[in-house]
């Protein structure tokens, strides 16, 4: 829309054609499909009272429906494709020239109006996929002359179809899909009623009855009566629509029980070019007809599962080579899959699970195939290293069947593998695959084998993986810490294994996590508090005898004093700083203080008494003073007497000034002092 200006005349802008009517230009049509515009539809559209083709559509555009009801010569309205909303104007009814009205994949409401038999030249409406509801108008019919296609699919359509719809005898079209009509069952005519049928899709409805075999009447490539309640046989009429490339009468009640039954199946052999052929989720029972092998090598997808189909697959399905979806899951088959599944080379999805198979898995050539599941069988032997080198594959399940051995290394080249299951096999071994290349992986699952080892730290590197389950092995070590790049993982679980160490406290901090089962294995330690330990209901820890602390809801014991010093390691350290410190200047401070008060203290006297003093004998005091006479008394004190006397010491007489007597009560000891 780069011309778009005013400087160039409107008729040169893109997307608009125009007509010279009356001696002027006119707007003829303004198509801007796919333009990324977005904002309300201005209703100016309305005055181009010449416009003929309007096309807005796979835009952005909001908001009500724009009033075009002045738009008497329009006849090809495509607004789908947008987000507008709001009920269908009646207005838009004015526009009686209309052949082509396209409003679908948008979110309007209401119903359709009555009026919408107004339109007699309409060939073609499709009001799929928005919010309409109520039922289906009985003024259709007044359409019935030009009406080929008529598209209601994917609403809140209720109640019956009217009669009046299988009087559209022009229509090629007709698809009334995901809606919620009430209960009601085809006319046995419709054939004859609708001969010119293309198409027929009433999927996701609440029909029942019969299949009526007059539909082999008409011209139907695609029939699309899947997710209904439809039961009894499937007509072999149908093997007369020569033309039909897709038949979908899965999740039904159909049944076919014995050769009769089976006879549509022979029939519709004389299909030209079938591309897709679903039976899915019915009542059908026994072996499968060797007719099958009878269908046309243009079948693409062929869906069998959900039923009772039992025995041995024939080998004549192999020449389907065509096929590129083959889906025979929730059966009863048994026997191998050898003798006929190496001729289907361009599988793209191959659904076997959840049947009776046996026997080893022949080796896969088939290198466009994108989903592989054979779980739920009794297959046994070794898994094939022919499996890694299936480049595009996405999907992998092998769980729960009988296989033995290793897990081919090689698996680590499937770059694109999204789901990895070979839970409860009988594997064996170390985990050596190198998994650096599986950057796609969102879901691994080895649980319950008899794996062994440590886990490889490279786990961590699944950067998109959200399920990883490796319960009931025999794992050993501890948990990697490098499980922190798991930022998108929402479930763990490692039970019963034989890991030890302690709970890596990166865990907590894997903030999608939202299941963590550890319970019963060897790890001891703190459990951490934050992240997803702080909700019990997510948590499993049991088992694990060595493990402390945590959450109050995970009811484990608290942690001794030891376990506590490494996590508080740096506040101790801290902490018996400060005591030392403070204790070493207590004791400098008491040393000083004692220091001071020692010459003071009587006994440090009596130390150095030797020294300066000679030596006195009791005896001798007693002589000195007449046996402590009250004669030689001076006077009595709070520590002793005082008395006077005279010594002898080394043959002469000493001067006895004073002499004082203490008796200590602890000691009871006399301690002297003289003077003299």
């Amino acid at each position: 829309m780069s011309n778009w200006t005013m400087n160039s005349h409107f008729c040169r802008w893109n997307g608009i054609t125009c007509t010279w009517t009356r001696r002027q230009w006119r707007v003829l049509s303004l198509t801007l499909t796919g333009k990324s515009l977005s904002g309300q539809i201005s209703s100016s559209l309305g005055n181009l009272t010449f416009l003929n083709y309007l096309d807005l559509s796979d835009n952005n555009f909001f908001g009500p429906l724009p009033l075009l009801g002045g738009l008497q010569q329009l006849q090809y309205l495509f607004l789908n494709s947008n987000n507008l909303s709001g009920n269908i104007p009646d207005a838009l009814t004015n526009c009686s020239n209309l052949i082509y009205l396209y409003i679908f994949s948008n979110s309007l409401v209401g119903s359709i109006s009555p009026k919408f038999g107004l339109f007699s030249n309409l060939v073609s409406v499709s009001l799929a996929d928005n919010q309409l509801e109520g039922s289906i108008p009985s003024e259709l019919v007044q359409l019935r002359n030009n009406l080929e296609y008529l598209i209601l699919g994917g609403n809140r359509l209720s109640g019956q179809i009217p009669a009046s719809i299988f009087s559209l005898a022009s229509l090629i079209s007709l698809s009334l899909d995901h809606n919620m009509l009430d209960k009601a069952s085809l006319p046995p005519n419709i054939g004859e009623l609708l001969p010119n049928l293309v198409q027929l899709t009433l999927e996701n409805n609440s029909f029942e009855g019969p299949i009526p075999a007059s539909l082999g009447n008409t011209r139907l490539e695609m029939l699309d009566l899947s997710l209904n309640k439809f039961s009894g046989q499937i007509p072999t009429n149908l093997g007369k629509l020569l033309n039909l490339t897709e038949l979908n009468l899965g999740n039904n009640q159909l049944v076919a029980g014995d050769n009769q039954d089976w006879e549509f199946l022979n029939a519709l052999r004389n299909c030209k070019s079938p591309k897709s052929l679903s039976l899915a989720h019915n009542e059908l029972q026994g072996p499968l007809p060797l007719s099958i092998s009878n269908l046309s090598t243009s079948l693409q997808h062929l869906l069998l599962s959900g039923n009772s189909l039992s025995g041995h697959i024939p080998r004549g399905i192999g020449n389907l080579s065509g096929l590129i979806r083959l889906e025979l899951h929730e059966n009863y088959f048994s026997g191998t899959i050898e003798g006929w599944i190496g001729s289907l080379k361009s599988l793209q999805v191959l659904l076997l699970q959840s049947n009776n198979f046996t026997g080893p898995i022949p080796s896969f050539s088939f290198t466009q195939l994108l989903t592989l599941d054979i779980s739920g069988n009794e297959f046994e032997g070794s898994i094939p290293a022919s499996l890694g080198n299936l480049q595009h594959l996405q999907q992998l399940d092998l769980s729960y069947n009988n296989f033995q051995g290793y897990i081919p290394p090689n698996f680590g080249k499937l770059e694109q593998l999204v789901l990895f299951d070979l839970s409860h096999n009988n594997l064996q071994g170390d985990i050596t695959l190198d998994i650096s290349k599986l950057e796609q992986l969102i879901d691994l699952r080895f649980s319950s084998n008899n794996l062994s080892g440590e886990i490889p730290d490279n786990f961590g590197n699944f950067l998109q993986l959200e399920t990883l389950l490796m319960d009931q092995n025999h794992l050993t070590g501890n948990i990697p810490t490098s499980f922190k790049g798991l930022q998108s993982l929402k479930t763990l679980n490692l039970s019963h294994n034989n890991l030890s160490g302690t709970i890596p406290t990166i865990l907590k901090d894997l903030s999608l996590l939202n299941k963590l089962d550890l319970s019963y294995n060897h790890i001891q330690g703190a459990i951490p508090i934050n992240g997803i330990f702080a909700n019990a209901t997510a948590v499993s820890l049991i088992g694990n005898w060595g493990l402390c602390g945590g959450a109050m809801d995970l009811h484990m014991p608290a942690c001794p004093a030891a376990s506590r010093v490494i996590e508080w390691k740096h506040y101790l350290t801290i902490l018996l700083i400060l005591v030392f410190g403070f204790m070493s200047l207590g004791l400098s401070i008491y040393a000083i203080f004692i220091g001071k008060k020692a010459p003071r203290r009587p006994y440090l006297l009596l130390l150095s008494f030797g020294k300066k003093f000679p030596r006195v004998l009791y005896k001798d005091l007693a002589q000195a003073t007449e046996n402590f006479s009250e004669f030689n008394l001076v006077g009595r004190g709070s520590y002793g007497s005082v008395y006077k006397g005279k010594l002898t010491q080394a043959k002469s007489k000493l001067p006895l000034r004073s002499l004082t007597l203490r008796q200590d009560s602890r000691t009871k000891v006399l301690f002297p002092n003289v003077s003299l």
